[in-house]
């Protein structure tokens, strides 16, 4: 089998339909800013690092919602991505702090409308969900998320830790993209959300 390209010219009728569908939108939400524009926050709450076996699994609660911008852009066919990221430093008092590990989780959100569901996808993982909320209640509920492995920290010493989610505006297409510049209410993400942990023992 070998490689083959077209012309721009000769996109698909698919390709081409695709495209004008993404600046047709691209340009509808552009002219939106009649409405106040509503930026959405998220916090997160109930955050464990829990010694399980030989790794450090990570529990939490995530509190957001989507705007009405970003739940009509996924119900329109735009998939949308959400990192939490998650880091753990070691404190030096004579430099930097020594950053021990930084993982993130990523979740594609879209709707799929042969079967009217959304869709929940992380790595090779997929869930199908009848409404919009059930697919965020999942999302925003992060549990057992093994994070290191419990010979990489030294018993009893403390440690800095931090979480945060957020929407990848860089993960959309890039009409959206530049329609997303400036505007509060494709934002939706946390502060980070910062505290001690002590290895050894499970620390909130």
């Amino acid at each position: 089998m070998t490689d083959s390209s077209t012309p721009c010219s000769r996109k698909p009728p698919e390709r081409r339909r695709f495209l004008g569908g993404l600046l047709a939108l691209a340009a509808g939400v552009g002219g939106l800013s009649a409405t106040p524009a509503r930026a959405a926050e998220a916090e997160i709450r109930n955050v464990a690092l829990v010694l399980a076996d030989d790794t450090y699994v990570l529990n939490a609660d995530i509190v957001a919602e989507l705007t009405p911008l970003l739940a009509d852009v996924v119900a329109r066919g735009v998939s949308l991505y959400f990192v939490t990221e998650f880091e753990l430093a070691a404190p030096r008092w004579y430099w930097l702090d020594e950053e021990i590990v930084t993982k993130s989780l990523t979740y594609r959100l879209s709707y799929q409308s042969l079967t009217r569901q959304y869709r929940l996808t992380s790595g090779a993982l997929h869930q199908n969900f009848g409404s919009l909320e059930e697919a965020l209640r999942t999302m925003l509920r992060i549990r057992n998320w093994s994070v290191i492995e419990r010979g990489a920290l030294r018993i009893g010493r403390s440690y800095n830790a931090a979480l945060r989610f957020r929407l990848d505006v860089a993960e959309l297409p890039k009409p959206l993209q530049v329609s997303a510049l400036g505007r509060k209410d494709w934002s939706l993400g946390s502060d980070w959300y910062r505290w001690t942990f002590a290895a050894g023992r499970d620390t909130r």
